[in-house]
């Protein structure tokens, strides 16, 4: 398996490859890889004859620097994991930050028309620059022909897709169904921290989600969002710290249901210091 330290010479050796007709993909990654990162190979591997899989925990994107600090770091283990996919296709980029961003660690600041205002960006100020700066910075190292992101980070795919959009960068963005565990959790690099009552209990969490997508059909959202947020008062396990029902494509919390558009429910919670993301298409 080829990995690369070095962005001068990831580009030159992706020239290589697509002067010979070759297709890219691309999975960027904050490594602690598992089966939902796999299974976005997987899905490049299927559309492309190579795909490069960044590994990279991006520090601009991080609003909480304990978080940035504990984040795992698993470069070996994660090689070891893409090569059971396999050897020959995957290229592995593990810069470094200077690599990266030099001397000069700094987000630029985006618009994204609004979309970077809504629910993770209320609640983690400045995470979104982060996430635009680094997506933007591999796009241009990598220059694939396909990109993949989970739709665990739903408002993350719907912010790159425009992000590619409104800086005219030549790649198709595709989002990935999320990967779950047996028992319903969202497959997450955070769920290895979780302690085993964390884990015992988070699934809680996909339970309630399913049970808002039956309510929605009848309800209102303000009921469905009263309802959910009864259910997580009553398990002391978890603290919710938001639950949205929002427009697929403005992201903005839904008022009052129309027929001619598609919701998505949107949660986040705290497993003790873990914080934890999902969430459902309603309709």
């Amino acid at each position: 398996m080829r990995k690369f330290l070095n962005k001068i010479e990831l580009s030159h050796h992706i020239d290589e490859i697509k002067a010979n007709g070759k297709s890219v993909g691309f999975v960027p990654t904050m490594g602690a890889l598992h089966n939902g990162h796999l299974s976005l190979v997987n899905k490049g591997l299927d559309q492309n004859d190579i795909v490069v899989v960044s590994i990279f925990v991006n520090p601009t994107q991080f609003d909480n620097q304990e978080d940035l600090v504990k984040y795992p770091r698993t470069l070996d283990a994660d090689v070891t994991l893409l090569k059971t996919v396999s050897d020959t296709t995957i290229i592995v980029y593990a810069p470094t930050v200077e690599d990266i961003y030099g001397n000069n660690i700094l987000s630029q600041s985006f618009t994204f028309e609004g979309l970077e205002h809504e629910m993770e960006g209320a609640f983690r100020d400045g995470h979104f620059d982060g996430v635009g700066t680094i997506v933007k910075r591999l796009l241009e190292i990598v220059k694939p022909d396909y990109a993949y992101f989970g739709e665990k980070d739903f408002q993350q795919l719907q912010i790159i897709k425009k992000l590619v959009e409104l800086h005219h960068i030549p790649v198709k963005i595709i989002g990935c169904a999320i990967h779950r565990a047996e028992d319903g959790l969202a497959m997450s690099s955070r769920n290895a921290r979780l302690t085993e009552v964390h884990r015992n209990i988070a699934p809680f969490i996909y339970r309630t989600l399913n049970s808002a997508n039956e309510k929605f059909g009848t309800k209102s959202a303000q009921n469905v969002t009263e309802w959910v947020e009864k259910q997580f008062k009553r398990q002391p396990l978890l603290e919710l710290e938001y639950f949205i029902i929002a427009d697929t494509t403005t992201l903005k919390p839904v008022k009052r249901k129309s027929t001619k558009k598609t919701y998505r429910a949107f949660v986040a919670v705290y497993a003790g210091d873990i914080r934890l993301i999902d969430n459902i298409a309603l309709n």
